[in-house]
């Protein structure tokens, strides 16, 4: 809900927040980055695993998963706008718990979002784009990070308004798949008695609804990286909220016809043995070419990449302006005005990744990480109800932000052991490097 916080008689002296970066983005083209994030590749090949998990009533555990998300957004919607600037979950952990936690969040969230592009990008250059065109995946990778880069420097106003016609692209070919489904059960080839199939042959109906939203959870994932560009956003306090909430609740409208449509169309054990899930709905249907769906997934994943590209540059900049990482990230380029230092740096690391090889074994352990992130962003809500500021921000209820991180908890539980041992690497990595920010940030400037 919207709340009007007024300030207290005697307040304290307002923080700044003024910023080098250029304010650009008004209330659509936000609503726009946010749902392209959101509905990115992930749902083209998601529909089958989620089936494999929870029987044939896909869209169930994917309105579970947009219920919880919405809590940690809302949680991130006041804190965002309470403090509108860049570095995200790093800077409100660090206001909340000092700079190792807020280290540790934006390593999270750093890391996620680097290996997630370098993912993207390999995944750009497989099968999807051998519909069309067979090139080395080293040249590829090379190209595409580069033509990301390229954009993401630009500016965040062009990247936007691409985003906005890939973003139309997508939602099209999702709509695709619904009308397809339509189209199946009107001429009597569907199944509408599979949307009321739950559970398999291991779980039964709740647990196996629980275990397919932590799938589909990862699908929703997408709408904390909106947070890192709240400074290059016109009004955020006013903006941010509602670009926020629309675009998960139209995300999540789409995603639970796309359930209903891929589960009347095409049988579970068909689903959730192919790879192209809603590719079988196409065929199914007839009359659609296959390579139509090729392009659309390709726009998927090159608009998936190019935010979160903007998403890790911004959040590296953030850090490295709370003095968490080096101050050399902080660099902007004069006329553009875009953090070109640490484009360039994000990018670099993620073709590292991609041309070194397998990603999927560090891809398999961003949800963990973002979870992690989501509970220090939900606790670090509460902490911060302490402090007032000046301007009137969205508050939401505290039940909220407690029930936000309880789910981060529970969805924790239902990941596997191989994949938690890997994320633990990853955050020991980063609890180490948390360390030496913290103390260096006691010393004596």
């Amino acid at each position: 809900m919207w709340c009007r916080v007024k300030p207290p008689r005697t307040t304290p002296p307002a923080k700044d927040y003024s910023t080098p970066l250029k304010k650009t983005l008004t209330t659509s083209l936000l609503y726009f980055f946010i749902l392209g994030d959101v509905l990115g590749a992930g749902v083209y090949v998601l529909v089958g695993q989620v089936a494999a998990e929870s029987g044939g009533a896909v869209w169930a555990p994917l309105l579970v998963a947009l219920c919880l998300a919405l809590l940690t957004a809302a949680s991130y919607a006041e804190l965002v706008t309470k403090y509108p600037r860049a570095g995200g979950a790093s800077h409100y952990a660090t206001l909340a718990y000092g700079p190792f936690l807020g280290f540790l969040a934006g390593f999270c969230m750093l890391a996620a979002g680097i290996v997630s592009v370098a993912a993207l990008t390999r995944g750009f250059g497989g099968d999807y784009l051998s519909e069309f065109i067979t090139l080395p995946v080293a040249l590829v990778t090379i190209l595409f990070l580069t033509a990301l880069a390229l954009l993401n420097a630009r500016g965040i106003r062009d990247s936007t308004r691409a985003n906005v016609v890939a973003t139309v692209i997508e939602v099209s070919g999702l709509l695709l798949v619904v009308g397809l489904g339509v189209w199946i059960v009107l001429r009597g080839n569907g199944d509408i008695g599979r949307l009321t199939d739950l559970g398999t042959s291991r779980e039964g109906p709740v647990a196996a609804v629980l275990s397919g939203a932590v799938l589909a959870y990862y699908s929703f994932v997408g709408f904390e990286t909106s947070v890192n560009v709240a400074e290059e956003t016109r009004d955020p306090r006013r903006s941010y909220p509602r670009a926020l909430f629309g675009a998960l609740l139209t995300a999540g409208a789409v995603y639970v016809l796309v359930g209903v449509a891929a589960a009347v169309a095409v049988p579970t054990g068909e689903l959730t043995e192919s790879s192209g899930p809603l590719l079988e709905v196409v065929r199914a249907a007839g009359g659609v070419p296959t390579e139509l769906f090729s392009a659309i997934a390709l726009v998927a994943v090159a608009n998936g990449a190019l935010l979160t590209g903007i998403m890790s540059s911004r959040l590296a900049y953030g850090m490295a302006r709370d003095g968490l990482l080096p101050r050399f990230l902080t660099k902007v380029l004069p006329g553009r005005r875009t953090p070109w230092a640490a484009i360039a740096t994000t990018t670099a690391l993620s073709l590292l990744l991609a041309l070194t090889g397998d990603v999927s074994t560090l891809a398999s352990t961003l949800v963990l990480l973002l979870l992690v992130v989501f509970f220090l962003v939900n606790t670090s809500l509460l902490v911060l109800r302490r402090d007032t500021v000046s301007q009137d921000h969205f508050r939401a209820p505290t039940l909220v932000p407690v029930l936000g991180a309880l789910s981060c908890v529970l969805l924790a539980t239902q990941i596997e052991r191989d994949v938690w041992l890997r994320g633990l690497l990853v955050l020991a990595v980063g609890a180490g490097l948390g360390a030496i920010a913290a103390v260096r940030s006691r010393r004596p400037s």
